[in-house]
């Protein structure tokens, strides 16, 4: 087939349905239907593309479509894939077109298995052959590196602290209305990872040359995913659809030989001296049900943790595995009225069915050297409650398939630096405890002395844990969360009443001083940046927009860094893998990851069994 970008097509020209007025969460399957593609001007603009004419085109597909608001007049523009008839040579249109760059062979996107398992596999008896490995965490990383262990044949065992996602819900649900919390089943911990209480995203800037990206989203679509996910420029599937989708992803696994163990934490990990350094041997498993612990006999272990598994972290930092501390970014949610962002971006057309709820992208260098951005744009969203430690607020976003929601959210995040981690004793006590975070204060002002300007890998869970706290009490020790308005925010006074924007965030949101609760460099560097947002969103910086804070997960805190085998650099046996581990940074990439681990991982087991 012939691959053909940069068809552009009038906004008029496109089929309109419109859309269901459905809202979260009450969404049922019967979601809007897919307006078909104006397929008969695609082929024309194909032909004359291709230098043909329409009638000699034998099928045209749809890879990709996008908007391009840039003008009053929105352009649709599309990617598309033809097949010719057998009177025009594919090889020989393409030649004739060598030099056109938009114009070449549409890739081969089909994932292959680079091997399968032998007869048998997981049931032969002898020294560590036969062994299953295992995947620790089951949000999207860890549940493709499942996937695809077990469609090659692996019998993955999957080792999941929280839920079910039909009970993660549940107790997610506890939060937002009861202000009541589960340590072990929440936004961030449970069956789909901090992914499936978000806005569903399923796109991506990472380099991607075997389509492995393809991969994840024609496994969403066989789960039960809108079809259109495959051809939308910024697809997403919304939290109640990703539950479906993700009770037919386990399904999958079980089907193929996986067991999938939820309640269950890795509490310890057992390694073994070699001659070649050190390998893992065995997993504490604890169940959380029971309180029973077990040792789970593996040599392969894929670390799909997530961004939030501090405990996790900290023990296997106790254990000598190697990991870096990292940069990553705080902040707040900021919310606007959803017409405001459409109109800044859509002008005239906003409210188109097709267009549906407008998002954005905004960056800003302040003049104290920090980078101003937004994050996790959630459309017609709204802002949830997402600490899954006990004493401590957290904020993210999160929006439904419908995206209707009457507000606009979005992280407003400043980039901080390791060297913004603080060294004092105090804070590491309050962040660790009694009885281990002496002893890491000690090793972190050890490094420091040894290596000016180097953290401490678990420096910045320090820094989470700070903000965290301080945002609860401030917010008055229940889950409601500390929020101002943007105008009392510019003119340095405290909220005392909401304006037009009623925040989304449940518990809810108690007016003060944003100052009181994120350092002062993330302050100023959002106080510079609001305004010039406002030129390129008009209304971005209006006086009502509500600010709830505190943003803190934005990525992972630490590093643990892996080689060219996907395997830890000093722990044979361990891979570290996804946004725990910061190789991914969102549904996509986290799914991607998961792959390449779960296929580097079936490449060791099949040479251990040899």
């Amino acid at each position: 087939m012939i691959r053909i970008s940069e068809i552009k097509l009038p906004l008029t020209a496109l089929p309109v349905e419109s859309l269901r007025a459905a809202d979260a969460p009450h969404e049922t399957e019967v979601d809007r239907i897919t307006p078909p593609h104006p397929e008969d001007a695609l082929r024309q603009k194909a032909a004359q593309a291709l230098s043909l004419d329409a009638s000699e085109i034998a099928a045209l597909d749809v890879f990709k479509r996008s908007f391009d608001a840039r003008k009053a007049d929105i352009l649709a523009v599309y990617i598309v894939d033809v097949q010719l008839k057998e009177t025009q040579p594919e090889a020989l249109v393409l030649a004739r077109h060598a030099d056109h760059p938009h114009i070449q062979a549409t890739p081969d996107m089909v994932w292959t298995a680079p091997c399968h398992a032998p007869a048998r596999f997981g049931e032969q008896k002898s020294e560590h052959k036969g062994e299953r490995p295992v995947v620790v965490g089951f949000g999207p990383c860890g549940m493709f590196a499942a996937l695809v262990l077990a469609q090659m044949g692996f019998k993955p065992i999957v080792i999941e602290r929280g839920t079910t996602v039909r009970q993660r819900t549940k107790d997610t649900w506890n939060l937002w209305r009861k202000k009541i919390l589960n340590a072990e089943s929440n936004v961030q911990f449970g069956e789909g990872g901090a992914g499936t209480f978000s806005d569903g995203k399923l796109y991506s800037q990472i380099k991607d040359p075997r389509h492995l990206g393809r991969k994840v989203m024609d496994e969403f679509v066989q789960a039960g995913a809108p079809a259109e996910i495959l051809y939308a420029a910024h697809p997403h599937i919304g939290t109640f659809k990703l539950v479906k989708v993700v009770e037919q992803l386990r399904a999958q696994i079980i089907a193929l030989g996986g067991e999938i163990l939820f309640e269950h934490r890795v509490s310890d990990v057992q390694i073994t001296p070699t001659p070649q350094g050190r390998q893992l041997t065995g997993l504490h498993v604890l169940d959380l049900r029971s309180g029973q612990t077990r040792l789970l006999p593996t040599r392969h272990a894929v670390l799909a943790l997530g961004h939030s598994a501090r405990d996790t972290f900290a023990m296997l930092h106790a254990r000598g595995v190697f990991m870096q501390t990292k940069a990553f970014s705080i902040g707040v949610r900021i919310e606007h009225p959803q017409s405001v962002i459409d109109q800044a971006r859509w002008g005239r057309h906003a409210g188109h069915p097709l267009l549906g709820a407008a998002d954005y992208k905004l960056v800003h260098h302040a003049r104290n050297g920090r980078a101003v951005y937004s994050f996790c744009m959630c459309p017609g969203g709204t802002v949830v409650a997402a600490t899954s430690e006990a004493g401590r607020v957290v904020t993210n976003g999160m929006s439904q398939y419908s995206r209707n929601e009457r507000n606009a959210n979005a992280g407003l995040v400043v980039g901080i630096e390791p060297s913004d981690f603080p060294l004092d004793p105090v804070a590491w006590i309050a962040a660790f405890g009694e009885i281990t975070g002496p002893a890491l204060a000690q090793e972190a002002m050890q490094l420091a002395a040894r290596q000016p300007g180097q953290a401490h890998p678990l420096a910045g869970i320090v820094l989470q844990r700070q903000l965290e706290t301080l945002a609860f009490a401030v917010g008055g020790a229940t889950y409601e969360a500390p929020g101002q308005l943007v105008g009392d925010f510019l003119a340095h006074r405290p909220s005392t009443q909401l304006g037009s924007v009623v925040p989304s965030y449940k518990p809810g949101v108690r007016l003060g001083d944003l100052s009181d609760v994120l350092p002062a460099y993330a302050i100023d560097a959002m106080r510079e940046a609001l305004p010039l947002f406002g030129r390129k969103i008009k209304g971005f910086d209006m006086h009502d927009a509500v600010m709830t804070g505190v943003e803190t997960r934005t990525s992972s805190p630490l590093k643990i860094s892996r080689g060219e085998d996907y395997q830890s650099l000093n722990t044979a046996g361990l891979y570290p893998a996804g946004e725990g581990a910061s190789y991914a940074g969102g549904i996509l990439s986290a799914g991607v990851d998961g792959i390449k681990v779960g296929e580097a991982l079936a490449r060791s087991l099949m040479h251990h069994s040899q």
